[in-house]
């Protein structure tokens, strides 16, 4: 299995991890909609691991006392966190991390399927 499939993997499990919360907050659902959006657009990405480093990071910064990860979803995105470091610091985008816009493409009309 390749590094990009796990990664997959990683994300589908945690957005049915974080779908099956039974408090469906608005951070919840912020990111599981980011969860969907990385998941379809990973592997046309031109730089993936710099898109995943963002979704960590709007993933911490988003969820930051507002939902609760048990420790699977947290060693998840531990593993998410470790593939987007690959990204390094030149390639981060150094964009708003709360901004869910920065994952849509306007025109993409997938933007609101589940995974």
């Amino acid at each position: 299995m390749t590094n990009q499939s796990m990664v997959k993997e990683n994300i589908h499990t945690l957005y049915n991890s974080l779908m099956a919360h039974p408090d469906k907050s608005n951070a919840l659902l912020d990111i599981t909609d980011v969860l969907s959006q990385v998941y379809l657009t990973l592997e046309t990405a031109k730089n993936p691991e710099a898109l995943v480093n963002r979704l960590s990071n709007y993933i911490y910064s988003v969820g930051f006392g507002k939902i609760h990860l048990n420790k699977s979803e947290e060693q998840l995105l531990i593993d998410l966190g470790a593939y987007g470091q690959r990204a390094g610091w030149n390639s981060v985008y150094r964009g708003d991390y709360t901004a869910k816009a920065e994952f849509f493409n306007y025109s993409d009309a997938r933007k609101y399927a589940r995974v």
